[in-house]
Formats: C-alpha cells, structure tokens, sequence
C-alpha cells in the first residue's frame, strides 16, 4: 500500500490512535526511514494522539512530507480544540504531569524527532507540530 503524501485523519477515540499510529508507519517506510527512525516517529506520534484525545477531548492529525534539497522528512500536526495549557515551559519539563501519566509525553516526543513546534493557551487549544528527517 503506497500511503498519501499528505492528509488528515481524526483524533476521537482509542481506535483513531491506532490507525494514526498505523498510517505514520506506512508514511515512514514510504520514506525508508530505518527501523530506529520509524519507531521512534511512530512513539512520538502515539504519545501526541493520545495527549489529543485524552487532554485536548479529541482533534486531528495532518500529515505531509516535505523536501529540503535533498533530503525528505515526514511532518505531522496535531490539533485540537481543547483546554489548552496553561504553562508551556512546565509541560515541557521531564517528570511533569497534568494527570496520571510518567510524564513523557511532550518532552519525551520533542527528543524523538528533529523538529518540534508547540503553540497553546488556555482556552484555545494545542497544536504540535513535528518533523523527523531521512
């Protein structure tokens, strides 16, 4: 199966995380993305799904891949339209959480890729955007 390059899918329940996980594996052997690579997106990915549907009450995730000369990368966003955060910089502190996970999700993400892009306030939701290179 040769994915779309670029889409969304919905964030709105335990079986929308599993397809979001499904279709960035597929994206990221359609780039041949190493083994290591391609886990290493798809963790990131699970942990934002789930922080979409989980704090943000459901969203969407979009996708494309971007050029840059000669290397390729996947790009993913994550939306919704939830709570929001109300301090960045401690919810992207190792340790921290808001219920009752380890605390990995936003700054352990942030490691496993090469870009990372977070934007949120109270009352306006979170977008996250996430890049990993070939």
């Amino acid at each position: 199966m040769n994915p779309d390059l670029a889409g969304s899918c919905p964030i709105a329940s335990e079986q929308d995380i599993v397809a979001a996980r499904q279709r960035v594996r597929l994206l990221c052997q359609a780039l041949k993305f190493s083994l290591v690579e391609q886990t290493k997106m798809v963790t990131a990915a699970s942990e934002l799904s789930r922080n979409t549907l989980v704090h943000g009450h459901g969203g969407h995730m979009r996708w494309c891949v971007r050029e840059d000369g000669a290397r390729r990368g996947l790009q993913l966003h994550f939306e919704d339209e939830g709570p929001g955060i109300a301090d960045l910089r401690l919810a992207l502190s190792d340790g921290w959480t808001s219920g009752n996970g380890m605390g990995l999700g936003l700054p352990g993400s942030k490691r496993l890729v090469n870009e990372f892009d977070i934007e949120s306030a109270p009352g306006r939701g979170t977008r996250v955007s996430i890049t990993k290179w070939k």
